[in-house]
Protein backbone atom coordinates (compact mmCIF):
# COMPACT_ATOMS: atom_id res chain seq x y z
CA UNK A 1 0.00 0.00 0.00
CA UNK A 2 1.43 3.11 -1.28
CA UNK A 3 0.81 6.51 0.27
CA UNK A 4 0.63 9.80 -1.33
CA UNK A 5 3.59 11.95 -1.54
CA UNK A 6 5.16 13.46 1.36
CA UNK A 7 4.31 10.45 3.75
CA UNK A 8 7.13 8.98 5.54
CA UNK A 9 6.94 5.12 5.20
CA UNK A 10 9.55 2.31 5.73
CA UNK A 11 9.65 -0.84 4.04
CA UNK A 12 10.09 -3.95 5.81
CA UNK A 13 10.67 -7.82 5.09
CA UNK A 14 7.62 -9.67 7.16
CA UNK A 15 7.73 -13.41 7.63
CA UNK A 16 4.14 -14.68 7.38
CA UNK A 17 3.64 -18.27 8.78
CA UNK A 18 0.47 -19.96 7.05
CA UNK A 19 -0.88 -23.10 8.54
CA UNK A 20 0.63 -26.08 9.47
CA UNK A 21 -0.43 -27.41 5.99
CA UNK A 22 1.92 -24.66 3.99
CA UNK A 23 5.69 -23.09 4.58
CA UNK A 24 6.48 -20.10 5.59
CA UNK A 25 6.71 -17.06 2.47
CA UNK A 26 8.22 -13.83 2.86
CA UNK A 27 5.85 -10.53 1.87
CA UNK A 28 6.99 -6.70 1.37
CA UNK A 29 4.75 -4.02 3.50
CA UNK A 30 4.65 -0.73 4.30
CA UNK A 31 5.40 0.51 7.83
CA UNK A 32 5.09 3.65 9.04
CA UNK A 33 7.37 5.01 11.37
CA UNK A 34 6.30 4.77 15.24
CA UNK A 35 6.20 8.02 16.80
CA UNK A 36 7.36 7.94 20.59
CA UNK A 37 7.50 11.36 22.81
CA UNK A 38 8.30 13.33 19.26
CA UNK A 39 10.92 11.11 18.28
CA UNK A 40 10.79 8.06 15.62
CA UNK A 41 11.56 4.54 16.93
CA UNK A 42 12.96 2.14 14.94
CA UNK A 43 11.76 -0.16 12.28
CA UNK A 44 12.42 -3.54 12.39
CA UNK A 45 13.72 -5.29 9.48
CA UNK A 46 11.87 -8.33 10.11
CA UNK A 47 8.72 -10.02 12.61
CA UNK A 48 9.65 -12.88 14.61
CA UNK A 49 7.25 -15.37 13.35
CA UNK A 50 9.23 -18.60 15.69
CA UNK A 51 10.27 -18.78 19.43
CA UNK A 52 12.19 -21.11 20.57
CA UNK A 53 11.68 -23.09 24.43
CA UNK A 54 12.71 -25.41 26.69
CA UNK A 55 9.77 -27.06 28.74
CA UNK A 56 10.19 -27.07 32.68
CA UNK A 57 9.87 -31.12 32.68
CA UNK A 58 9.52 -31.98 28.91
CA UNK A 59 7.77 -34.34 26.84
CA UNK A 60 8.62 -38.36 27.55
CA UNK A 61 7.24 -40.03 24.16
CA UNK A 62 6.40 -44.26 23.56
CA UNK A 63 10.40 -45.06 24.08
CA UNK A 64 11.46 -43.41 27.01
CA UNK A 65 13.06 -40.28 24.83
CA UNK A 66 13.10 -37.01 27.15
CA UNK A 67 11.97 -34.38 24.76
CA UNK A 68 12.41 -30.65 26.04
CA UNK A 69 13.63 -27.87 23.70
CA UNK A 70 10.61 -26.80 20.61
CA UNK A 71 9.78 -24.02 18.53
CA UNK A 72 6.43 -22.24 18.57
CA UNK A 73 5.38 -20.31 15.86
CA UNK A 74 3.41 -17.12 15.86
CA UNK A 75 -0.93 -18.00 15.78
CA UNK A 76 -2.82 -17.02 12.95
CA UNK A 77 -5.89 -16.21 12.48
CA UNK A 78 -6.95 -19.64 11.00
CA UNK A 79 -5.32 -20.99 14.00
CA UNK A 80 -7.69 -20.00 16.04
CA UNK A 81 -10.86 -20.30 13.81
CA UNK A 82 -10.48 -23.67 13.10
CA UNK A 83 -10.53 -25.56 16.26
CA UNK A 84 -13.58 -24.17 17.09
CA UNK A 85 -14.99 -26.35 14.42
CA UNK A 86 -13.38 -29.22 16.06
CA UNK A 87 -15.81 -31.87 17.88
CA UNK A 88 -13.60 -32.36 20.49
CA UNK A 89 -13.71 -28.91 21.24
CA UNK A 90 -17.37 -28.60 20.88
CA UNK A 91 -17.89 -31.33 23.16
CA UNK A 92 -14.90 -29.65 25.94
CA UNK A 93 -14.80 -25.94 25.38
CA UNK A 94 -11.49 -26.26 27.36
CA UNK A 95 -9.65 -28.50 24.94
CA UNK A 96 -8.97 -25.87 22.46
CA UNK A 97 -5.37 -25.20 24.26
CA UNK A 98 -4.55 -28.49 23.27
CA UNK A 99 -5.98 -28.09 19.72
CA UNK A 100 -4.64 -24.77 19.32
CA UNK A 101 -1.15 -25.87 20.66
CA UNK A 102 -1.15 -28.48 18.73
CA UNK A 103 -0.94 -26.12 15.21
CA UNK A 104 1.64 -23.88 16.38
CA UNK A 105 4.31 -26.18 18.07
CA UNK A 106 6.62 -26.58 15.28
CA UNK A 107 9.18 -28.70 16.71
CA UNK A 108 9.27 -30.48 20.47
CA UNK A 109 12.92 -32.10 20.57
CA UNK A 110 13.84 -35.24 18.22
CA UNK A 111 10.27 -35.78 16.92
CA UNK A 112 8.94 -35.30 13.69
CA UNK A 113 7.08 -32.00 12.54
CA UNK A 114 3.73 -33.52 11.54
CA UNK A 115 4.87 -35.56 15.14
CA UNK A 116 3.87 -32.78 17.30
CA UNK A 117 -0.10 -33.44 17.42
CA UNK A 118 -2.88 -33.42 20.11
CA UNK A 119 -1.91 -36.53 21.20
CA UNK A 120 1.41 -34.76 22.53
CA UNK A 121 0.35 -32.02 23.85
CA UNK A 122 -2.39 -33.93 25.84
CA UNK A 123 0.56 -36.44 27.40
CA UNK A 124 2.39 -33.08 28.50
CA UNK A 125 2.99 -32.99 32.13
CA UNK A 126 0.65 -30.00 33.45
CA UNK A 127 3.64 -27.74 34.57
CA UNK A 128 4.88 -27.53 30.92
CA UNK A 129 0.80 -27.35 29.39
CA UNK A 130 1.07 -24.34 31.10
CA UNK A 131 4.41 -22.96 30.24
CA UNK A 132 3.02 -23.08 27.02
CA UNK A 133 0.03 -21.65 27.53
CA UNK A 134 1.82 -18.36 28.71
CA UNK A 135 4.69 -18.79 26.05
CA UNK A 136 1.87 -18.84 23.62
CA UNK A 137 -0.25 -15.73 25.20
CA UNK A 138 3.18 -14.27 25.37
CA UNK A 139 4.47 -14.33 21.66
CA UNK A 140 0.57 -13.71 20.38
CA UNK A 141 -0.03 -11.00 22.57
CA UNK A 142 3.05 -9.41 23.32
CA UNK A 143 4.83 -10.00 20.72
CA UNK A 144 8.33 -10.98 22.87
CA UNK A 145 9.30 -13.13 25.31
CA UNK A 146 11.11 -11.27 27.59
CA UNK A 147 10.25 -9.66 31.03
CA UNK A 148 11.84 -6.45 32.96
CA UNK A 149 12.81 -7.49 36.29
CA UNK A 150 14.26 -5.54 39.20
CA UNK A 151 17.02 -6.89 41.55
CA UNK A 152 14.81 -7.06 44.78
CA UNK A 153 18.52 -6.42 46.52
CA UNK A 154 20.55 -3.46 44.13
CA UNK A 155 17.49 -2.25 42.08
CA UNK A 156 19.22 -2.72 39.11
CA UNK A 157 16.57 -3.28 36.16
CA UNK A 158 17.27 -6.24 33.35
CA UNK A 159 15.53 -8.47 30.78
CA UNK A 160 14.99 -12.17 31.46
CA UNK A 161 13.74 -14.11 29.00
CA UNK A 162 11.05 -16.81 29.64
CA UNK A 163 11.47 -19.20 27.30
CA UNK A 164 14.07 -20.87 28.87
CA UNK A 165 17.52 -21.47 27.82
CA UNK A 166 20.31 -23.85 29.29
CA UNK A 167 19.93 -25.59 32.03
CA UNK A 168 18.53 -24.46 35.54
CA UNK A 169 17.61 -20.97 33.30
CA UNK A 170 13.61 -20.11 32.94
Amino acid sequence: MRRGPGSSQAEAAVQTPEANEESEMDAIVDVAPVRQNNQVAEVPDRLQTSFDFVLPRGYVDKEGRLHRTGTMRLATARDELLPLHDDRVRANPPYLTVVLLARVITRLGDLEADAVNANVIENLFASDLAFLQDLYRRVNSEGHTLAAVKCPACEEEFSVDLAGGRLGES
